[in-house]
This record gives C-alpha cells, sequence and structure tokens, in this order.
C-alpha cells in the first residue's frame, strides 16, 4: 500500500470523535481488517459509520472506491463520498475532491474546482493540498500563472517535510521564479528533498556541485547524487554520470562505464545520449569503432532535433557505402521500433 493511501486512511483511523466504546472497536476492526488486506469486512465496519455521518469513515469509503478495495472500483461514487465528507471540513476529503477535479476521475476536469478544494485542505495545513496548490500556481491551472503564489504554498508544505514540495521550492530557486534567484536556496531545498530520495532532485543536487554553484565544485559529490538518482533510472542522472565517468572526474576515467550509462539514458528516449553513443562509436572511444552504429545513433538524435547528430551523421556518411548508409537507417528505424531497447 502507498503512503499516501496509508495517511488518507489514518485520517479516519486516528482524527474521528469516539463517541462510545462500541464505535471504538468497530474503528479498531476496521483498522486491523484494512491493513490486514480483508478489505471486504473493512467496508461493511466503514460504511455504517459513513451512513451515520462520520465525515472521516466518509472519506475512507470514497479512498476504497477510488482502488476498488473490498467494492468494484467506481471513480463516481468515490466523488459521491468525498463530496459528503468534505462538505464536514474533513481536510483529506478536500485533498482528494481536488485530485480528482485535477483529473478528470469520475468528474469532468476542472483545475478551477480542484484550486478550489486544494485551497481549502491547503488553508488547514494539509501538505499535500499545499504542494499541489503551488504547482496550479506554477503551471497557471485553474488559476493565472503566478510563480510568487507558487513559492508560497510550496514553502509552507516544504517546511512540513513534503519530499515534492522541497524539490519544487528548490526548483524555483534555482530559476528565480518567484523568488529571487538564489543557488545556495536551491542547493538546501534539494538536498533536503534528495535525503528522502527524490531522483530528480538528486540529480539536480549532483548539477549544482559539478558546477560549483550554490555550493563548492565538488565533484566526488556530483558522482554521490548522480549515482542515487541514476539508480532510480533518472535518464538526465544516468547520463550526467556517464559525462563525469567519461572525463575522469570524481572517479577514475572508464570510458566504458561512461558509455554503458549513455546507454541506459538513451533507451529512456534521451536525445543527448543519443548523440553522444554515436560519437564514441565514430571515434572508438570506450568501444571498438563502428560507423554504422554510430550512424544509427545519429540518426536518432537527428530526427529529434540534435543539430550537433545531424553535423557528424554528414561528415560520417562521407566516409560509408550507400549500403552502409542504408543500414544505419534501417537499424535506427528498428530501434525506434523497440523503444530504443537492445539497439546495439
Amino acid at each position: 500500500m502507498s503512503q499516501l493511501l496509508k495517511y488518507l486512511l489514518l485520517s479516519f483511523l486516528f482524527l474521528s470523535v469516539l463517541s462510545n466504546q462500541s464505535f471504538a472497536d468497530s474503528l479498531s476492526d476496521a483498522e486491523r481488517a484494512y491493513f490486514t488486506g480483508d478489505y471486504e469486512k473493512a467496508e461493511k465496519l466503514i460504511r455504517p459509520m459513513a451512513d451515520q455521518g462520520n465525515a472521516s469513515a466518509q472519506n475512507t469509503l470514497g479512498v476504497m472506491y477510488l482502488n476498488g478495495q473490498g467494492v468494484s472500483q467506481d471513480y463516481k461514487e468515490a466523488v459521491n463520498w468525498y463530496q459528503l465528507a468534505a462538505a464536514r471540513e474533513n481536510v483529506d476529503a478536500q485533498y482528494n475532491l481536488g485530485l480528482l477535479y485535477e483529473n478528470g476521475q469520475g468528474v469532468s476536469q476542472d483545475y478551477q474546482e480542484a484550486v478550489k478544494w486544494y485551497r481549502l485542505a491547503a488553508a488547514q495545513g494539509n501538505a499535500l493540498a499545499q504542494n499541489n496548490l503551488g504547482v496550479m500556481y506554477a503551471r497557471g491551472k485553474g488559476v493565472p500563472q503566478d510563480y510568487q503564489e507558487a513559492a508560497k504554498w510550496h514553502r509552507l508544505s516544504a517546511k512540513q517535510g513534503h519530499v515534492d514540495a522541497q524539490y519544487n521550492l528548490g526548483l524555483l530557486y534555482k530559476r528565480g521564479q518567484g523568488v529571487s534567484q538564489d543557488n545556495q536556496e536551491a542547493v538546501k531545498w534539494y538536498r533536503l528533498a534528495a535525503d528522502q530520495g527524490n531522483a530528480l532532485a538528486q540529480n539536480n543536487l549532483g548539477l549544482l556541485y559539478a558546477n560549483g554553484k550554490g555550493a563548492e565544485q565538488d565533484y566526488e559529490g556530483a558522482v554521490k547524487w548522480y549515482r542515487l538518482s541514476a539508480a532510480q533510472g533518472n535518464a538526465l542522472a544516468q547520463y550526467n554520470l556517464g559525462l563525469l565517468y567519461f572525463n575522469g572526474k570524481g572517479v577514475a576515467q572508464n570510458h566504458q562505464e561512461a558509455l554503458r550509462l549513455y546507454q541506459l539514458a538513451a533507451e529512456q528516449g534521451l536525445v543527448s545520449a543519443q548523440y553522444v553513443i554515436g560519437w564514441m562509436y565514430a571515434n572508438g572511444q570506450g568501444v571498438q569503432k563502428d560507423l554504422i552504429r554510430a550512424q544509427m545513433r545519429f540518426n536518432l538524435a537527428t530526427d529529434k532535433g540534435n543539430n550537433d547528430a545531424q553535423k557528424w551523421r554528414t561528415l560520417v556518411a562521407k566516409e560509408m557505402t550507400s549500403i552502409q548508409i542504408n543500414q544505419a537507417q534501417k537499424m535506427a528505424e528498428d530501434c525506434e521500433k523497440r523503444s530504443y531497447k537492445n539497439c546495439d
């Protein structure tokens, strides 16, 4: 079960007002049933409380309909229960309702309604809603784009430890959007998010260390954060780590390891990685020189608008026969059909 779903359920388990011992026993029984995966039993125990108007029970029943736990998945029914709970000012239901309006699940997609419910939950201190409200302001969804408002809500959420808000606030400081541009503040918030395992923050923190922005230049530190992000599958981090291996910065120079990392990034469609792999094949760096494979990669990158790849494709073509050029083009087409997997 995701941490989010646990959080949503716990609002029911711990915030409900216990009017009598039998009610408390029902809550305890429902908790045990839910967390042991006996959703049908949990639903039978929760529904009577929801029918009696308990807002937290109503919210939890909405969660169960949303996820098809103990009931058939039904987004509209989830909306119905969230609305009942939200009308009673249940903060989690307000957030959940905002989420459904934003995603168009069970209701017509409506960013303004999403903002309305996020704002109500955010005003009650819900960190998830505060972060999402910040995102809506940053993107101009349901509200006029306003980076200052975005920074305000991300900060409130980030101070509660919300990892995405910490990353988002770091991004605003790095770009100078809604706040004065400040790389040191960016490093601060990226590090907090990176320590919680946010792959985007880990990559961005590595980039700041590599470039000596907001902190002293530290290639070993950059390697550390790139490696953590790359291990989570972040293509940019895989590429950036490959650059450090290729140039021997923060690690022993290793062109083969650089190529391996570039290939991981290329498999996710990162255009710059396609180009660099082509360059390595064209120049025999970390791999045996192979103009056909080089041209294949240059074709892939050129088709995505990479100008450097286009220049190299022209240069390499002068050393190839028409048969080889056609072979490279066919290999590029096959590679794309395989979603860039197993292209070499």
